[in-house]
């Protein structure tokens, strides 16, 4: 038997998760009036796309030039809080964050501190237009889900 890679590692984590999460979406209840398309047509569809692309990265051939021999000397110089792998840390983080505060502090304040933070963090250095372009892509979503689409979403405690 061959070692398995890295990628096919993942690609069988992922492919568990996407197994999990489609048991889950087929125990949504229907919807009781007959619509073309049902509440749980999007969780499913999204439960096969991560089950097929965790099945293409599996088969997926690693290259050579794909696993580096030694560490790029260029990110041992970054400070800590710069290099590849802690970003993607801090970035889970704040993800992480992002959905224990959605409900108590609402989607509106959470994702303009979400958007705001991580571009800020990711070196976007004009702070009042990374705000004003958070904020504006944050309401305009806001209002065309609960007004138009009528999708309910936290208010948290701004009284919107």
């Amino acid at each position: 038997m061959t070692r398995l890679n890295s990628n096919q590692v993942i690609a069988l984590l992922l492919a568990v998760v996407s197994v999990g999460y489609l048991a889950m979406a087929w125990q949504i209840p229907a919807f009781p009036l007959p619509r073309p398309i049902d509440s749980d047509l999007f969780p499913k569809v999204l439960g096969f796309m991560l089950l097929g692309l965790s099945v293409l990265l599996f088969l997926e051939k690693p290259q050579a030039q794909d696993v580096p021999e030694e560490l790029d000397p260029e990110e041992q110089q970054l400070p800590l809080l710069l290099r590849p792998w802690t970003r993607v840390v801090i970035t889970a983080l704040a993800l992480a964050a992002y959905a224990l505060l959605l409900v108590p502090v609402g989607f509106v304040l959470t994702s303009v501190a979400l958007v705001f933070g991580l571009a800020a963090y990711y070196g976007y250095r004009r702070h009042w237009i990374n705000f004003a372009t958070a904020l504006g892509v944050v309401l305009g979503l806001y209002l065309t889900m609960t007004r138009i689409m009528g999708v309910y979403l936290p208010t948290g405690v701004l009284p919107i």
